[in-house]
């Protein structure tokens, strides 16, 4: 008897269509129900590699690299200006799960920017922030605000060195206050100095000095006396 092939059964047009619509390699713009748009690279259906993304609410553009979906890797992020509409960069340097992550630049305004490390989308680690204002913060970041050591350059050309917590001068530091051409090294709490002493620096060539320099104390035993007097305060001393 003849041998008979049995039919082969079609793949359902469902099936077909699932897989011409899985996007994997490298592809033309891809575009999104709610407007949004990605040229780039795709892997099991997700942003994977190189690619640009265009969201239409925002107008917000990513250029970089991608993984599983997010951006991850190294990329830059702009926005567009609200006069002129031309794109402004926003953010450039390393990111993790969608999340600034690693050391990058971010850009707030024209004169106000950041340099340094970031975790999970906050300052952390080493960094330089540039404020509108003209002040300059290098040092220690934590949850997006000082901690830790840092120096605190000031437009008027004073000069904060020490320790910072949660934002604010906390613990052991000196303050140059160059204009008055004084210098106070001690201990502050919450921003406010509370203990230490004051000296004259540079009160010659100050620009603003103060009427009288400042007078000896004349102690048997001041260190003593300073010491006895900062173990008080609610601060961990160095």
């Amino acid at each position: 008897m003849p041998h008979l092939k049995k039919p082969q059964k079609a793949e359902p047009l469902v099936k077909e269509w699932d897989r011409k619509a899985q996007k994997s390699g490298s592809r033309h713009t891809v575009y999104a129900v709610n407007g949004d748009e990605y040229t780039g690279d795709w892997q099991d259906n997700k942003k994977h590699g190189k690619g640009t993304q265009i969201w239409k609410n925002t107008g917000a553009i990513y250029d970089g690299d991608w993984e599983c979906g997010k951006r991850s890797g190294y990329g830059t992020l702009s926005l567009p200006h609200t006069v002129t509409g031309e794109y402004v960069k926003v953010y450039s340097g390393d990111w993790k799960n969608d999340k600034k992550h690693g050391f990058g630049t971010n850009f707030y305004k024209v004169s106000a920017y950041y340099e340094g490390e970031w975790r999970r989308g906050e300052r952390c680690g080493w960094g330089r922030m540039h404020y509108e204002n003209g002040d300059i913060y290098e040092g220690e970041w934590l949850g997006d605000k000082h901690n830790g050591q840092g120096k605190l350059q000031i437009a008027n050309g004073n000069r904060y060195e020490g320790t910072w917590k949660d934002g604010k001068k906390h613990g052991p530091g000196k303050f140059f206050y160059l204009d008055k051409g004084q210098l106070y090294e001690g201990v502050w709490v919450e921003d406010i100095a509370k203990c230490g002493t004051v000296v004259d620096f540079g009160r010659e060539g100050a620009p603003s000095p103060t009427i009288y320099p400042v007078p000896k104390v004349h102690l048997a035993d001041p260190v003593a006396v300073l010491k006895e007097a900062q173990s008080q305060l609610p601060v961990e001393q160095e």
